[in-house]
């Protein structure tokens, strides 16, 4: 079966090419052509080569039908390579006041983001179609099954995407939202379906895992700790994990080696950088996948990493400046901000491409990354009241990290539909 509406079919990291002289004029002539053309191209693009090195998002062999496979893309598309294009007639999928599940930090409508020019735009993967997400096909796929997303705020924010993109499709008597700690659970009850939300910045056991008051400046992780949480996961069938912005506390992280506590003074200590800590905590959740997922009856995804606009100059605008008030995207194909390590892009490929389990990569982060106009910025509930500075300032509270819904988190579950549905 072939999908048919709109695009689909992923590998991961590209790479970052270096664009000559031919290649800029050859660029300046085809968006002239589209300008004269008359299409609709207020920003569009081909998508060059990011870094770091590309590689195939899905593991294993591809002559093995993946659980939920009911089809496949045309040709040998690469869904993550291609363009954003704008799109009233199908975007946005809903409207913020209708889905009453979006937490306060993404309504930024309620909390007056005066344009909506952001909910309008579609990703065009540039050799096929992304199939159009369809509720009721992953409602009756997910019938007596759970489907799960394990990791931190932008986790759940795609956690909260998906529940809006299927709650339309459920009588509101038979739906229900519960928190529980870590865990936020969204039923859909005829379906005896559930989408779930499971807090765990790290993936590891933390001083950071209380999913309320988390916000450590010491931040500590404990060694060989997975099975703590992990213990929470069994049984799903479709798992979504994240881990990145948690582990950018400089150029070292702590790791806790043994039983001790995170606040004992005695604690066995020690500091590898950043990138050998993340490359552990990666190689224990292939541990715990091999260890307790049946992968012939489920699937797992791995979503990388989630860029944030905090420094206009990346983009070429003045110093000092960050997301706030940006309103258009970024126009370079080339761009990688300075906020998105490449050197742990590069683990998620030596661990991830190198396993042989069908685990499947979301490379969310160079589609996103165009995307500065997307985030909540301002217009979130602040949780702890303004001061007469920030007032005056409001680059100095922009939220630059999370993203207003609808919007681009509604694109990473359009993906994550068809490497679940078309891998």
């Amino acid at each position: 079966m072939k999908p048919h509406l709109s695009s689909s079919n992923s590998s991961i990291f590209a790479k970052r090419a270096r664009l000559s002289p031919c290649i800029l004029t050859l660029l300046a002539v085809m968006a002239l052509v589209a300008v004269l053309s008359g299409e609709d191209f207020i920003f569009s693009f081909i998508q060059l080569s990011p870094e770091p090195h590309q590689f195939l998002s899905r593991s294993g062999s591809r002559g093995e039908k993946l659980p939920f496979a009911i089809g496949e893309m045309e040709g040998d598309c690469d869904i993550y390579r291609g363009r954003w294009v704008r799109d009233e007639s199908t975007r946005p999928h809903y409207q913020e006041s209708d889905c009453p599940y979006i937490q306060p930090q993404l309504t930024c409508q309620e909390h007056g983001r005066p344009d909506k020019e952001y909910q309008f735009w579609r990703w065009q993967p540039r050799d096929c179609d992304l199939p159009s997400f369809n509720a009721t096909l992953m409602l009756e796929a997910l019938r007596g099954k759970r489907m799960m997303f394990v990791g931190d705020s932008l986790n759940r924010g795609q956690f909260t995407s998906m529940v809006c993109l299927l709650h339309s499709a459920i009588p509101d008597s038979a739906k229900s939202l519960e928190v529980n700690g870590s865990l936020t659970v969204f039923r859909a009850k005829e379906y005896n379906a559930t989408i779930e939300f499971y807090w765990a910045p790290f993936l590891l056991e933390s001083n950071s895992d209380d999913a309320v008051i988390h916000r450590m400046a010491d931040r500590i992780v404990r060694k060989g700790s997975i099975d703590k949480h992990g213990q929470n996961w069994k049984g799903a069938d479709v798992l979504v994990f994240n881990t990145y912005l948690w582990w950018m506390t400089g150029l070292t992280m702590k790791i806790l080696q043994g039983q001790g506590s995170f606040n004992d003074e005695a604690r066995d200590i020690v500091q590898p950088s950043t990138e050998d800590a993340y490359r552990m905590a990666m190689r224990s959740l292939l541990e715990w996948v091999d260890q307790n997922m049946d992968l012939k009856k489920a699937r797992v995804f791995f979503a990388t990493m989630s860029p944030s606009h905090e420094k206009s100059r990346d983009w070429g605008d003045e110093p000092g400046g960050n997301c706030y008030n940006q309103t258009t995207m970024i126009e370079d194909p080339t761009y990688w901000g300075s906020d998105c390590r490449k050197s742990v892009m590069e683990v998620v490929r030596e661990v991830v491409g190198g396993t042989k389990l069908p685990i499947t990569v979301l490379n969310i982060t160079q589609l996103s990354s165009y995307r500065k106009d997307a985030h909540t910025s301002i217009y979130k509930k602040q949780w702890v009241p303004l001061t007469p500075q920030q007032i005056a300032n409001p680059v100095s509270y922009s939220d630059c990290v999370h993203w207003c819904l609808p919007g681009l988190q509604d694109t990473w579950n359009e993906l994550l539909f068809t490497e679940l549905f078309y891998p």
